[in-house]
């Protein structure tokens, strides 16, 4: 299941490390999990899990304070949580997830992005059959037996325990997300490298180098709308 995860996210963290794009949807995704229960991460999981998310992309405290006490005011925003799914370039696979106040204008640029770069929107369920709902944790300083180890010894299932670079990355099913990162803390672990819930290709595919341009010139625009929280593909895009 291996899918070089760092070097997936070195290269989002670098397209997106001058500007504040990031930390813009970090606010809006924060904002909408205090507001669907508790306002404190020890009392509301999903807000928990998205504050171990933003951890690992260095999203500012300014930032993620900025959004709970606004969860805790009197702002009347209403979010819908919408998934898209496409085609891109060479038969790529595309799932986009988005967090909007305006739906009709979230699914207009979104199938503006998709027509102006080689793709085309499906119906649902035309690729999401192609994904797996996936947990994944990443950690530094420990072996992939050490890993399983632990995790055993803990009774914590995973899918898969896989060494990359320096780092170690765990997948499991989502709602065990909780359970492997309890599991480390347990042995003192506090930092990783990667802790997201991620939609995982079954399988991967390559394209020529010529469709690998448009493919990326296709991610790139679903990424810069402002409402798109996060897209997810089949495309091995190598090193």
């Amino acid at each position: 299941m291996g899918r070089k995860w760092n070097n997936i996210k070195e290269k989002k963290a670098a397209k997106d490390k001058n500007t504040s794009r990031i930390y813009a949807k970090f606010g809006r995704v924060i904002y909408v999990a205090a507001t669907q229960g508790e306002p404190d991460p020890e009392l509301n999981q999903n807000l928990k899990f998205v504050l171990e998310r933003a951890k690992t992309y260095n999203v500012p405290r300014t930032i993620i304070d900025r959004a709970i006490e606004k969860a805790k005011g009197s702002s009347d925003e209403n979010y819908d949580e919408l998934r898209y799914e496409g085609f891109g370039p060479n038969g790529s696979m595309i799932i986009v997830d988005a967090l909007t106040n305006n739906v009709n204008r979230t699914a207009a640029e979104v199938r503006s992005a998709f027509s102006k770069n080689g793709g085309n929107m499906g119906v649902s369920g035309s690729v999401a059959y192609m994904f797996d709902a996936t947990a994944v944790i990443g950690l530094e300083g420990k072996t992939a037996d050490d890993v399983l180890e632990l995790l055993m010894e803990e009774d914590v299932d995973v899918r898969d325990i896989i060494e990359e670079d320096e780092a170690v990355i765990v997948y499991a099913e989502p709602d065990q997300f909780h359970a492997v990162q309890k599991a480390f803390r347990n042995i003192g672990v506090t930092e990783f490298t990667v802790a997201e819930l991620t939609m995982l290709a079954q399988n991967d595919v390559t394209i020529p180098e010529d469709g690998q341009v448009k493919f990326e010139k296709l991610i790139d625009a679903l990424e810069d709308i402002e409402d798109v929280q996060q897209v997810y593909h089949n495309v091995d895009l190598g090193e």
